[in-house]
C-alpha cells in the first residue's frame, strides 16, 4: 500500500470519527431539550377576580334626551323705530316685565298729548249734550254725535298708547337672555331679532322610549337626568307628558320630563342621560362588565376553579362559560343565565386566557367596580 493511499484512509477515518462525535453531541442536546420540554409548564397568568353577586336593582328605563326650555322666545320689534335705550346685559337673568329695549317714541308721545286733550274736550261736550238733552234743548242726533266724537277721541288715545307700548319691549317671563343683537341708535324693522329669552328653572328633558315601555311608564313617575359636563351631579324630576301617539317609523314614543334647575347649570339644548325610575325593585345576578368577553358566537366569562394536577397538587384554573347578559348599569352587567351567585369570575385579564389555563389571582390589583362610577378629574 502506497503512502498516498494510507493518507486517504486516515483522512476518511478521521472525518467519520468527527461526524460520529458531532452526531452524538447533537443527539445528547436534543435529548436534553426533549426532557426539559416534558418538564416545562406554562406559568400561570396573572388575573383579578370578582364574586358573582345576587342583588336588587330598581326597575328603570334609560334613554338619551335633550334639554328644552319650558318657555323660549326670540324678542323682536313689532313696529319700526330707533333704539334709544337697552335695559339688559347679555347673558343676564331677567325678571318678568324688565325693560329690554325701548324705541324712540317722541312723536307718538306728542300725538298722545294732543289726543288726550281732544278726548277731554269730547267728554265735556258729551256732558253738555246730555244736560241739554235732559232739558230737551237739543235733539237726540246731537247727543248721538257727541257720544260718537267722545268714543273716537278715546280710541285715538288708546291707539297711540298701544303704539308706544309696542315700542317698549319687556321680558314676558323670568329667564336668561342671550347675547344681544342690537345697538343704541340702530333702526329696527318689524321682526328684527333682539335676543333670545329662555326660562331655565324648571327645565324640560325630551327623550324617546320603545313602545313596550308604555306598559310601565306613567305621568308622575320619578326620573333623573345626568350629563357628562357635571359627572358628579344629578337632577331629580318626574315624567309630565307622554305623547299620545307612537312614531310609525321608529315605533318609539316621545316622553317629556320636568326637572328643577335652581342653580341654572342645565341649559336648553344640552345632551343628557335620562333614567325613568320605578318604585319596584327586581332581583338580579351581576358581575363586573370587564369580565365579559364579547364575541359574535356568544358572550362568555372565565370562572375560577380549583383542580388537582397529575402530581396531586391543587391548581387554580380558568374555565370558559357562555352567558346571557341583561341590563348594564355603571361598572356592572346583569347575567340572565350561565352563572350562579357565589361563583368567582375573572374580572380583569380574561382576554389572554384559554379554557383550562392556570391563573394566579391577585385581587389587590383590581380597580373597584361601582354602580355609579365617578371618573377622577385629571
Amino acid at each position: 500500500m502506497t503512502t498516498k493511499t494510507k493518507l486517504w484512509i486516515a483522512s476518511i477515518a478521521g472525518l467519520l470519527a468527527t461526524i460520529v462525535l458531532l452526531g452524538g453531541v447533537k443527539a445528547a442536546q436534543i435529548g436534553t431539550m426533549i426532557a426539559a420540554g416534558k418538564k416545562f409548564t406554562v406559568p400561570p397568568e396573572a388575573v383579578t377576580s370578582a364574586r358573582v353577586e345576587a342583588t336588587q336593582w330598581e326597575a328603570s328605563r334609560s334613554a338619551i334626551g335633550t334639554l328644552v326650555a319650558v318657555h323660549a322666545v326670540t324678542l323682536s320689534a313689532e313696529v319700526t323705530g330707533r333704539v334709544t335705550e337697552i335695559g339688559f346685559e347679555s347673558g343676564a337673568l331677567l325678571r318678568k316685565g324688565t325693560l329690554c329695549v325701548k324705541l324712540d317714541t317722541s312723536a307718538e308721545e306728542a300725538q298722545l298729548a294732543s289726543a288726550q286733550a281732544d278726548a277731554a274736550l269730547a267728554r265735556l261736550n258729551l256732558e253738555r249734550a246730555l244736560s241739554l238733552r235732559q232739558g230737551e234743548a237739543n235733539t237726540q242726533a246731537d247727543l248721538d254725535a257727541a257720544q260718537a266724537r267722545a268714543k273716537q277721541a278715546d280710541a285715538a288715545v288708546a291707539n297711540l298708547a298701544a303704539v308706544i307700548s309696542k315700542k317698549t319691549i319687556r321680558a314676558p317671563f323670568d329667564g336668561r337672555i342671550s347675547i344681544r343683537q342690537v345697538e343704541l341708535g340702530q333702526i329696527l324693522s318689524p321682526g328684527t331679532p333682539i335676543a333670545t329669552l329662555q326660562s331655565v328653572s324648571p327645565i324640560y328633558a325630551e327623550f324617546t322610549l320603545p313602545q313596550q315601555a308604555l306598559a310601565e311608564i306613567r305621568v308622575g313617575q320619578k326620573a333623573r337626568v345626568q350629563t357628562d359636563i357635571f359627572p358628579n351631579a344629578s337632577w331629580e324630576g318626574e315624567v309630565t307628558t307622554i305623547n299620545p301617539e307612537v312614531d310609525t317609523s321608529t315605533r318609539n314614543v316621545r316622553v317629556r320630563g320636568t326637572f328643577q334647575n335652581q342653580d341654572g347649570r342645565l341649559r336648553p339644548g344640552m345632551f343628557v342621560s335620562v333614567d325613568v325610575i320605578s318604585s319596584e325593585r327586581h332581583p338580579v345576578t351581576v358581575i363586573p362588565a370587564t369580565a365579559v368577553i364579547y364575541a359574535p358566537y356568544g358572550d362568555s366569562v372565565f370562572t375560577i376553579e380549583e383542580e388537582k394536577g397529575q402530581d396531586g397538587k391543587a391548581t387554580t384554573v380558568a374555565r370558559q362559560r357562555f352567558v346571557r347578559l341583561g341590563e348594564r348599569r355603571g361598572d356592572f352587567v346583569a347575567v340572565v343565565s350561565g352563572l350562579e351567585p357565589g361563583e368567582r369570575v375573572v374580572s380583569n385579564g380574561a382576554f389572554k386566557l384559554r379554557n383550562g389555563a392556570a391563573v394566579a389571582v391577585n385581587d389587590a390589583l383590581a380597580p373597584p367596580a361601582e354602580l355609579a362610577p365617578r371618573p377622577a378629574d385629571r
